[in-house]
């Protein structure tokens, strides 16, 4: 039996294949010259390429133009690129951050050509430093972490049916099958929940809400305060009237400050300070609304309460069993007693 035909007819095949792949491959490699229309469909290219190498990117520098502040040239690194600053923390920190950075050139480059309003790529470095991610790890680099719509619907739903974001993540990780599987991480939920949060309250409610605390604070013992975002987004408020400060001064030894009174998606986590006066009876000495319950936000509320009562500590402070405001406690109030209470105050 003649099997060179059905030999030459399989080499020809590979052949082919071999070369489709190496043209595939070429196509996807950034090269001098290359044009793109946008900065943003240039990063969409370098980030494409970088997944199929295995490796993550960022942006680095970026020149702009002082007459219309478009973006004249730009480079794209690896995120290994650079390496991290001395370390000015405390000696004694136990548990410092891996390194992860390797001083690792591998880079783009893109220049605007005024002439075509076309970006160009003007320097190009292939070479890395370190290994690159196998393709069963790339996605979890952060360049390439996405939420898709259909996991933002869920996180939403799961949010509103009261579901924590711990256990929400666990769930879809077994789901999916692992959790390295997963497209994105448990602090990127947090993160997309806190942008939705804030992108729900609306200029409307902000403004009223500030117009009554306005008109409360011609009255000269009201105290109310806000922290602002990056953005300059109003996110965590506080707010105490004359009675309440009074209350605090004669009662204010023993307080219990809880968050579990929010109802439903619409509300954001309110907050109330309060204790028991001679009477046994419950008095409220503040009371706060909160975008989430982080160490930050937590540590901001802490400050901004102890502010408004002039700087007086409790002697004890009762809460739940919330890492995070425990932790914001012990950076405002070290020297208090902080006691879990398992039975709220009636």
């Amino acid at each position: 039996m003649n099997v060179e035909g059905p030999e030459k007819l399989v080499n020809s095949i590979r052949e082919n294949i071999s070369q489709q792949v190496e043209k595939n491959v070429i196509d996807y490699t950034p090269h001098l010259g290359m044009t793109f229309e946008s900065e943003v469909a240039a990063y969409d290219f370098y980030n494409e390429y970088s997944w199929k190498c295995g490796f993550g990117i960022r942006r680095e520098y970026a020149n702009k133009s002082r007459k219309d502040g478009v973006v004249t040239s730009r480079k794209f690194s690896c995120c290994k690129e650079g390496k991290r600053g001395a370390d000015k923390r405390d000696y004694l920190t136990k548990h410092s951050r891996a390194e992860t950075r390797t001083g690792c050139e591998a880079h783009m480059v893109i220049s605007l050509d005024r002439n075509i309003n076309k970006y160009n790529v003007v320097a190009f470095v292939a070479e890395h430093n370190h290994p690159l991610q196998p393709p069963a790890y790339v996605h979890m680099i952060r360049s390439h972490r996405h939420i898709s719509e259909s996991q933002a619907l869920q996180i939403e739903m799961a949010d509103n049916s009261g579901l924590k974001p711990k256990d929400f993540h666990e769930f879809v990780s077994k789901q999916a099958g692992g959790i390295d599987i997963l497209s994105y991480t448990k602090k990127d939920g947090k993160n997309y929940l806190r942008t939705k949060r804030m992108q729900s309250l609306r200029y409307g409610e902000v403004g009223a809400l500030l117009i009554y605390f306005k008109r409360q604070s011609e009255n000269p013992s009201f105290f109310y305060d806000f922290q602002m975002d990056v953005e300059d987004h109003i996110t965590n408020i506080f707010w105490a009237d004359a009675q309440m400060i009074n209350d605090y001064e004669y009662f204010g030894d023993v307080v219990t400050f809880d968050t579990t009174y929010k109802t439903n998606k619409d509300y954001r986590p309110l907050g109330v300070f309060i204790g028991l006066n001679n009477h046994r009876q419950t008095v409220i000495f503040g009371a706060t609304l909160l975008y989430d319950e982080t160490i930050s936000s937590f540590q901001w509320l802490f400050q901004t309460f102890l502010k408004a009562m002039g700087g007086e500590n409790p002697k004890i402070i009762l809460t739940d069993q919330d890492v995070a405001m425990g932790q914001a406690i012990s950076l405002v109030m070290p020297k208090i007693f902080h006691r879990i209470n398992y039975s709220p105050i009636q």
